[in-house]
């Protein structure tokens, strides 16, 4: 049985930071395509970042490039997210996601949530002006 489990999230203030990290186990993690997607309250869930087994290539969403960073360890199965200058438009639930390496069209589709096979249960990320 496939697990992704977050944490890291938390409450902090506008400009603050969090790194938030992702634990697979039940799927051979280097050879999966990782992603951090978010929802807000009310809206649809947006992909954030993306990161390939070889983390050769990264994606991110316009809105966090410069202030988000993703990371792997495959040795650790843990994926990563470091969040710095962070506001108030950032707060949302986070969640990890996998897609298995190969998956057709995943650099023009890596932000779309059908993409991917295995969510985890995601964690909170609050941020307060």
């Amino acid at each position: 049985q496939v697990q992704l489990v977050e944490s890291g999230g938390g409450s902090v203030q506008a400009g603050g930071s969090l790194r938030l990290s992702c634990v697979g186990s039940g799927l051979t993690y280097n050879t999966h395509y990782m992603a951090w997607f978010r929802q807000a309250p009310g809206k649809a869930r947006e992909g954030v970042a993306a990161i390939s087994p070889t983390t050769r290539l990264v994606h991110y969403a316009d809105s966090v490039k410069g202030r988000f960073t993703v990371s792997r360890d495959n040795a650790q199965n843990t994926l990563y997210l470091q969040m710095i200058y962070l506001n108030p438009e950032d707060t949302a639930t986070y969640y990890c996601a996998a897609a298995p390496y190969g998956t057709s069209g995943y650099s023009s589709m890596w932000s779309v949530v059908g993409t991917y096979k295995y969510w985890g249960q995601g964690t909170q990320v609050t941020v307060s002006s």
